[in-house]
């Protein structure tokens, strides 16, 4: 196996991998789950494998979720089917900055995405390295961050376009999530800043601490979440990769984030993804 990184902070190409394989060889797959802990996010090209080898790789890693708004594939249950097609302009949900599935109470480990069909210019996904997003925080923020919890909410995200019974419907199975703004990495016991598109507010920031006045407590805590979202922002911790079919990227959904870039004309973007499930923050 050839591993190319492809910045200075983040992703590395695996070159000469069959992921096929990587399903009944042990040695092959500890490899592979090296580099992703490693570089947080490993791409292939040209895995022309099945939905079924898909499934059976990415559940050597845990077991996959079905996620409940985006449809899974009916044969393959935790394949979720994430089609794009020239009939829905405004389907906009992925063009944020989020961890995947931070709403849960044990929110996906990582995810194995396979481009199935993509447009011939765009449609390019972006993940940044949230571990050095933390790393890198001025030290007066990190202290002022340490004991921070933040809701994570799938009403207040996919369920904002349903009709409002349908949304409480929601909500009602999936609680909002309190998670720590600064979670540990459940193998390299690295600290991760751990607030994105999915986070509404911070729920112990009203401290005497930090609120003198009432009127603090809104603008500072809005103004504090901001802040630390747009860290994923900064080009200096991201990756870009560009789609070809049957290209497939392995990302380390605890220490990461990413952004499916939605620049290309009305036209089909299919992707196939297998979510593993993974812990409760701490």
């Amino acid at each position: 196996m050839q591993v190319n990184p492809l910045t200075g902070s983040i992703g590395a190409e695996l070159v000469g991998v069959n992921l096929a394989d990587a399903i009944k060889s042990d040695d092959l797959f500890a490899e592979i789950r090296a580099m992703l802990l490693k570089h947080r996010v490993v791409f292939l090209r040209n895995q022309e494998i099945s939905r079924a080898e898909h499934v059976a790789f990415a559940r050597r890693f845990g077991e996959l979720e079905d996620h409940p708004v985006a449809g899974s594939d009916p044969d393959h249950p935790g394949l979720v089917r994430i089609y794009k097609s020239p009939d829905q302009p405004n389907d906009r949900y992925e063009n944020a900055w989020h961890s995947d599935t931070t709403w849960r109470e044990a929110p996906q480990f990582g995810a194995v995405l396979r481009c199935v069909e993509c447009p011939p210019v765009g449609g390019d996904t972006m993940w940044a390295n949230m571990a050095l997003a933390y790393e890198n925080l001025p030290e007066h923020i990190k202290s002022q961050i340490a004991d921070l919890r933040a809701r994570h909410s799938i009403e207040a995200s996919f369920g904002a376009v349903m009709p409002i019974e349908k949304r409480l419907a929601l909500k009602e199975r999936f609680p909002d999530a309190e998670h720590p703004v600064v979670r540990t990495h459940p193998e390299t016991g690295e600290k991760i800043l751990y607030v994105n598109g999915f986070t509404t507010h911070f729920t112990n920031y009203h401290t005497p601490a930090r609120v003198r006045f009432g009127q603090d407590g809104n603008p500072g805590a809005a103004d504090l979440l901001r802040y630390l979202i747009s860290q994923a922002y900064i080009p200096e911790y991201q990756v870009r990769w560009r789609w070809q079919p049957n290209s497939v990227a392995i990302w380390d959904n605890t220490a990461t984030q990413h952004y499916a870039v939605m620049d290309y004309a009305p036209c089909y973007r299919k992707m196939e993804r297998a979510g593993i499930i993974g812990s409760v923050p701490f």
